[in-house]
């Protein structure tokens, strides 16, 4: 199948050409004949499989039909600044051959400049939930008109707390409308959602819970003191062209960035610490190749489309074993190869057990040849009994409920 195939209009095609799209990926081919017909839809999808261009590209050859209001037709809404700002992006690439006027709203920029944006008129809002709330109680933003409404990282919304928010948006929407809703996991929480917003929706469901064959998957047993030396050492041995390293704390994603750029090496951070401005601006240098090493908090661990990373390291094992998969398939995108990297200390093992549990199998483990692995812990690195009792705990329990669903 080829894009050419879903009677796009020729202004769209054009874009898609450009953007060097060379064939639909499958959540598209499943998503965007249904949407076309004004069908809703329940995807479970993850990012990097299309879905962004899978509920963009009918809703935009839907708008491209008869008058164009000053009211919004379609909003998308995503849980961070980050989703927001790709998604409308890439609206505002697939639509640039078109009359269509796009809009991202969202916190940490201009509330003044957005609002005379609004009163301009716009086709398509693309949104967090408390920027839009602030702007829709101000009276800057009118549903009359709405015929489109797509909710992405549905379950990332649940996570942060948006429902609420998210409640009160739809109420103020037109009952009459198409509905999308894209979330990586359907937790009961989002199957509950989708009954309050959705009508005889399509269910479009890409395989996510095992990342792609295509990542080479090692775990790297390391006691707490020695993960930024062993990293270091692994940056400098292997071949690798674009990093992004995940840490547990904002703390630890400092103090990391701190020790990579001690040794000469071009890395960007990312956490919930920074302003707007500087999150944009280390994810363009790192997109753009300008810094090779991305260390970033789980805020980038979900949402965010970015292409061609060779590695991925887990310097800290999350906590959630969806979460581990999640991070993972940041790399083998497009069908490329890719390695991630897990470092695992002796208080990790009951989280890799959950991790394995998922995934069905174990995980190779590696040790680095000529790596001083015997050098002495400073008191300060010893975890405390109780942390490791949590932890155990915490493991534990959510390999019993996962059981327990599986002899369902």
């Amino acid at each position: 199948m080829q894009f050419q195939d879903f009677d796009l209009s020729e202004p769209l095609l054009r874009a898609v050409r450009e953007k060097g799209f060379q064939k639909p990926t499958q959540v598209q081919e499943q998503t965007i004949p249904a949407a076309m017909e004004g069908r809703d839809v329940l995807g479970t999808a993850q990012t990097g499989t299309g879905k962004t261009v899978a509920f963009l590209l009918p809703s935009l050859k839907h708008m491209l039909k008869g008058k164009a209001p000053k009211n919004p037709r379609m909003v998308v809404l995503a849980p961070t600044r980050e989703l927001a700002v790709q998604i409308a992006e890439e609206a505002e690439e697939l639509s640039k051959h078109t009359h269509l006027r796009v809009l991202a709203v969202y916190g940490g920029t201009s509330i003044r400049t957005q609002s005379n944006d609004l009163r301009r008129g716009v086709d398509l809002i693309v949104a967090t939930p408390g920027r839009l709330l602030d702007q829709m109680r101000r009276g800057n933003v009118s549903f009359k008109d709405l015929e489109i409404f797509v909710l992405d990282e549905a379950d990332r919304m649940l996570d942060m707390g948006f429902i609420p928010d998210i409640d009160e948006i739809v109420q103020r929407m037109p009952e009459k409308r198409q509905t999308m809703l894209f979330s990586a996991t359907m937790p009961q929480p989002i199957v509950s959602l989708t009954y309050k917003y959705l009508k005889n929706p399509l269910r479009v469901e890409i395989d996510t819970a095992v990342p792609p064959s295509a990542i080479n998957q090692q775990i790297f047993p390391v006691p707490k003191h020695l993960k930024e030396e062993l990293l270091i050492e692994l940056l400098k041995r292997e071949n690798v062209e674009s990093a992004l390293v995940f840490t547990r704390t904002k703390a630890e994603a400092d103090v990391v960035t701190r020790k990579l750029r001690e040794e000469s090496m071009s890395v960007a951070v990312i956490h919930g610490d920074f302003h707007q401005k500087k999150r944009m601006s280390s994810l363009e240098r790192f997109r753009k190749g300008n810094a090779r090493i991305l260390v970033a908090t789980n805020v980038a661990a979900r949402g965010l489309d970015i292409s061609d990373i060779t590695h991925v390291v887990n310097y800290d094992v999350p906590d959630e074993a969806e979460n581990y998969v999640h991070r993972i398939g940041r790399t083998a995108r497009l069908d490329k190869d890719g390695v991630a990297w897990t470092f695992v200390t002796p208080e990790d093992e009951p989280l890799i057990s959950g991790i394995e549990y998922l995934l069905g199998r174990e995980i190779e483990r590696v040790t680095l040849p000529d790596f001083d692995y015997d050098v002495p812990a400073p008191s300060w690195a010893k975890p405390s009994a109780k942390t490791l009792l949590k932890r155990v705990e915490r493991s534990q329990s959510k390999i019993d409920v996962w059981k327990s669903l599986t002899r369902k």
